[in-house]
């Protein structure tokens, strides 16, 4: 067993705190990575604080993972020692039902086993990147081919594929005109992505204040969903919509911008429902809601290979792992643009010194 520092939540009221945990030793489908940096995902909080009731303690938080290989095991063909690798929100997955066979792990009849917080369904408890060193399967690992600001490709591991996904599925491309709901960790990146996919984007946002760095980011337009006058001007206009807020909030107002056969797929996943929508906003026009989670290992890869393509990467701020609890109140009120990053050499030096 490989000792590893870590920081972890021991119980729901609990600040994050230095932990040590044991990876397994690398058998001869494994990866070792030593980890350079890991994003900071609400869904690290939510499982940290128990939101969504579920969480298995003690809890190591963290699924956007970038790191350099430091050992592989016999049967390892795609990665050498002093690769570039990255670990999403996966690792592991049964295999052998449909969704595996088709690349969906993400879901997986069976339930995949999250990076953290062990399996869907049950079982053996997890530990994610909030820690120095992870052990994961070859087939669970991403190639990294950016070549420089490792950082910010870490919230692509979970941001980047929770939105390249739904864009990619609902064929999301020139031609096509499409919403972007909330301008945070999420949003930021779908309007990157649908930018670069050749969409005409419209970004909505509850905040004056974001109209410049939207449009600085690609969208074509910003509305202010506060203003119903800036929202009717988009009315029957909309392709897709990608919804990311992650709190609950009346959907009839985006379900009117849509156009006939038009879809509205929710990525955001509030810790309470949202308001039911009205029916005759569906039944009028054929619109369709859909939800989206995550992406599959090989989507995951066509993501990243696509965004080194295009020089996209997430707008962070970089964080020692001493401030992670103070990284997730200012979360909380959106005071980050638009992702944390924590540089886990402070984690080592931590480490290091105790």
């Amino acid at each position: 067993m490989i000792k590893t520092y870590s920081y972890a939540a021991q119980k729901p009221t609990d600040r994050l705190a230095p932990f040590q945990i044991e990876r397994r030793d690398p058998g001869a489908d494994d990866v070792q990575i030593d980890i350079l940096f890991c994003g900071v995902c609400h869904s690290d909080l939510h499982t940290a604080r128990n939101e969504w009731n579920n969480t298995l303690y003690p809890s190591v938080p963290g699924h956007e993972i970038v790191g350099k290989v430091t050992a592989v095991g016999a049967n390892v063909t795609h990665f050498k020692v002093g690769d570039l690798a990255g670990v999403g929100c996966m690792v592991d997955s049964c295999q052998h039902c449909a969704s595996c066979a088709e690349g969906e792990e993400q879901y997986c009849e069976n339930g995949f086993t999250g990076t953290y917080n062990g399996p869907v369904f049950g079982g053996e408890n997890t530990f994610g990147g909030y820690s120095d060193k992870i052990v994961v399967k070859e087939k669970f690992v991403l190639k990294i081919s950016h070549s420089d600001n490792l950082a910010a490709v870490a919230p692509l591991l979970c941001a980047g594929i929770t939105t390249y996904s739904p864009l990619h599925h609902w064929k999301v491309g020139p031609g096509k005109k499409v919403g972007v709901v909330g301008l945070g960790g999420l949003g930021h990146m779908a309007v990157k992505i649908a930018h670069a996919m050749g969409a005409h984007v419209v970004l909505f946002t509850t905040s004056p204040n974001k109209r410049e760095d939207g449009l600085r980011l690609g969208a074509d337009e910003v509305i202010v969903s506060k203003n119903a006058d800036e929202m009717a001007t988009q009315t029957n206009q909309l392709d897709f919509i990608l919804n990311t807020v992650a709190a609950p909030h009346n959907l009839d107002p985006f379900l009117n911008l849509l156009k006939r056969d038009g879809t509205m797929t929710l990525v955001g996943a509030p810790d309470q429902p949202h308001p039911s929508p009205g029916v005759f906003n569906l039944i009028f026009k054929r619109r369709s809601i859909a939800g989206s989670l995550i992406g599959g290992i090989q989507e995951t890869q066509e993501m990243l290979d696509f965004c080194a393509r295009h020089g996209i990467v997430s707008d962070i701020e970089m964080i020692h792992m001493k401030d992670i609890n103070e990284a997730y109140e200012r979360m909380i009120k959106g005071d980050v643009k638009y992702r944390f990053v924590i540089d886990m050499a402070t984690l080592k030096e931590e480490a290091s010194a105790a």
